[in-house]
Formats: structure tokens, sequence, C-alpha cells
């Protein structure tokens, strides 16, 4: 069966070596541009296109890919082994050449030699376990790692340019580029040393999978309200209004800020004008009091409703004119595509600024056939909701702790009209 690469998939397999790092967002394709590339360069085969047909591999090295435990169990490269012609433990359990496992288990391989590793989303950070499999297993094999966010800061490279034998170990890195502040409690980096000689190694094994996307993204920050007088007494009195007891630590803290925050009705109410102008939605949530929620809304008001969470695993349907699919940040937000909706509503923000990009591209596909994609985030003008926008905003993590402190600090705020 034909498989066809676009353009910046077929430039990134021919940059891509042994050590790269192929980086490119949601829905651009990197798993299949990896298997093109392990196909054509490692072992000597090609892809079956319209113009001619599949030439086999003639070395038949290996393949591990080492990724999510979610992607593992979704099957998701399974289903791309599938389009190349390669056989998985999970296609074909007798004869195959792909084993496909998560980052928990990764250092059930580090003795593996000789074969090929497509580590999938970057979790080859710091110096832990995963790292030393990871660099134990890069001295014997052939590697390439996909990434959507290569490296915020240049102590997240250490792990790959030691692998890639630009350095010995993180200590001659820390030794030549890294400058600490002298009286700080913990280490804190405060400068980095000849930059250019970073840039430099960084262009060397970063392949970018850049494209003209055919999809516009448009962004609905759209503001509910939420109720002042029950948010100003958890924020004052630190008291849980569902329990009627005193909260007890920062986690409990937020978490009853967020509830009082994602339990106002007009949230749904701006669901239901969103659902009619769109027709199928798929919504994003946090909480199981928010599923209750949502899953009473949609009845009430005769909408067929679908669910992705820890309990029920449904998939969309392909007969229904109109629906709701309810999804749960930590079991839905990687592994699964759908180019059926050009709609997302995150009813409530998550504090992982990258799970939200994750989420974001279930509907930003290469292969979507909407030129217009559009995003409704639901948010508040209450302090907890301001501060998580905030982050997201700023592409970085909500901390409770940080919130909780400033909180202590100054008085009530909000956002000005």
């Amino acid at each position: 069966m034909p498989v066809g690469l676009y353009e910046h998939q077929k430039r990134a397999v021919e940059l891509l070596r042994s050590g790269s790092v192929l980086c490119g967002g949601v829905g651009t394709g990197k798993s299949l541009t990896a298997l093109a590339y392990y196909i054509s360069k490692v072992c000597g085969g090609s892809l079956a296109t319209d113009v001619e047909e599949a030439r086999p591999m003639s070395v038949a090295k290996p393949l591990y890919v080492i990724t999510t435990a979610r992607k593992r169990d979704t099957g998701e490269w399974d289903r791309e082994c599938m389009k190349v012609g390669l056989k998985t433990a999970l296609t074909a359990p007798e004869d195959h050449i792909v084993t496909v496992d998560s980052w928990n288990n990764i250092r059930k391989y580090a003795d593996v030699k000789d074969s090929f590793f497509i580590f999938d989303e970057q979790r080859v950070v710091g110096n832990g376990a995963w790292v030393k499999a990871f660099l134990k297993i890069a001295k014997s094999n052939e590697w390439i790692l996909l990434t959507a966010t290569p490296g915020d800061q240049w102590v997240d490279y250490i792990p790959v340019f030691v692998a890639n034998g630009f350095y010995r170990n993180r200590t001659q890195f820390i030794r030549e580029h890294v400058v600490y502040a002298p009286m700080a409690k913990f280490p804190k980096i405060v400068r980095y040393l000849n930059v250019p000689k970073l840039r430099r190694l960084r262009e060397r094994i970063v392949v970018p999978m850049t494209y003209e996307k055919k999809a516009t993204q448009h962004d609905e920050w759209t503001r509910v309200r939420y109720d002042r007088a029950l948010y100003d007494r958890v924020y004052r009195e630190r008291w849980n209004p569902f329990d009627d007891c005193p909260i007890e630590n920062v986690s409990q803290y937020c978490y009853i800020q967020r509830r009082v925050v994602n339990s106002d009705p007009e949230r749904l109410e701006r669901l239901l004008a969103i659902q009619r102008a769109h027709r199928k939605v798929i919504v994003f949530y946090n909480f199981d009091y928010e599923l209750e929620m949502l899953r009473g809304f949609a009845e009430s008001h005769g909408i067929f409703h679908i669910e992705w969470n820890g309990h029920r695993h449904e998939t969309i349907p392909e007969t229904e004119p109109a629906w709701l699919y309810f999804v749960q940040y930590t079991a839905g937000a990687e592994g699964w595509n759908c180019i059926e909706a050009n709609c997302i509503t995150f009813y409530s923000l998550t504090y992982s600024y990258k799970t939200f990009v994750q989420a974001r591209g279930r509907i930003d596909r290469l292969n979507t056939p909407y030129t217009d994609l559009y995003y409704y985030e639901l948010y508040s003008k209450s302090p907890i909701d301001l501060a998580i926008r905030s982050c997201l905003r700023q592409k970085r993590d909500f901390n409770e702790r940080t919130f909780e402190l400033a909180g202590k600090k100054q008085p009530i705020m909000e956002e000005r009209e």
C-alpha cells in the first residue's frame, strides 16, 4: 500500500542520522518520518509510493520504540508500523521485528546491542535512571530521538550531547559551560559560558520539521462567571465549603478553589453555545465532579456523548451528526487523533503546558480536512484561573506552592477589564 510522505518529512529523512533529534510539533508526522528513516537509511529498503513498489530491507535490524505508556497501550506505534509493513509484538507475536515499550521499562533494554532505537517524546533530562539507561543504549546502538520540545535550557541537552560524544559526561559539560550562583541554598544557574559552541552543537543534531500548515488555529479565551463570595471564603479563611471543614494542605486548597470556579453553571451555558455552533466538540476536563456535570448537561439537552478517561475508552462515532467527547487530560491528552472535528473546548485548564499543547494537537493533524481549527479556553477572573492562564500563555507549568505563597503576600486580585 502506498505511503506518501510530505515534503517536510522527506527533507527530514535525508537530514537524519544516528544521534539526531527530530523536532516537530504535535501532528507533524514525526512517527512516520522516523520509521521511513529506519526502513530506508538504516535497513536499506524503501516505502511503497504511487510510482514505485516498496524495496525490501536488505538488513533487518531489530527496532525498539521507547515511548509513553499511553502510546504503547493505545497501540499508536503499532498502527504506524502497520502502515509501512513492519510487524510488532502486538500485530505478529511470533514473527516481529519491532518492540514497543514505555520509558518506565527502558532499563530492560540497557544491554541490547546492534539494534536501532526510536526514543519518542523527550524524557532524557537530568541524570536519573532513565538517562543512565539511555546513555548505555546509545553506546551500542543506532538511535534517534523525537520531540516537540527539545529543551528549554542548555542543561536539558546534556544527555543528548554526551550520547553524541560531544562531552565525556555531565561533569565536563558543567565545568565548561555552567556558572552557579555562589550563595544560593540550592544549585541555581545564573549564566552559561561559550554559548556559541552550544548553539553549533545543537544545530548538528536537531533536525527541524518545518512546514506551512494548511489549518489555521483560532484561540477563543472565553471568560465565565464564578461564585465570588464562596471563592473569597475559601481564599481568605482556608475553608472547605463542600465538606464543611478546614483545608488541610496546599493541594486541597487549590483543588477547592478550582471546584468553586469550575462548578459555575455558566461554563455549561457557554459549552451549549459552542456545541450548537460546531456540532462536534471535544471537551477536555480535569476532575470527576466536572464529568458528572458534563454528563448531566449532555443528557438534559439530548446530545449524544462519549468519554475517554480512566474508566471508559470510547471511540468517536462515524454515524452521529453531532456529539460531545468528554476527555480527561491525564488519560487522553495524547495517543489518539481526530479529523472528524475542528473544535476543542477546554472546560477547565490544565496545570501542564505540555499537556495543553498535546491536547490541542488531537485535531491539528496533517490530514485534517479543515482549514480552520477552533479552541475555546474557558476561564474566570478568579486568582487561580488567572494564574493558570498566565502560566500557559507563558509556556510554563502552574505551581501550586508558588501560587499559595503569593496569595499570603498580597490581597485577592482580579484581571482588569
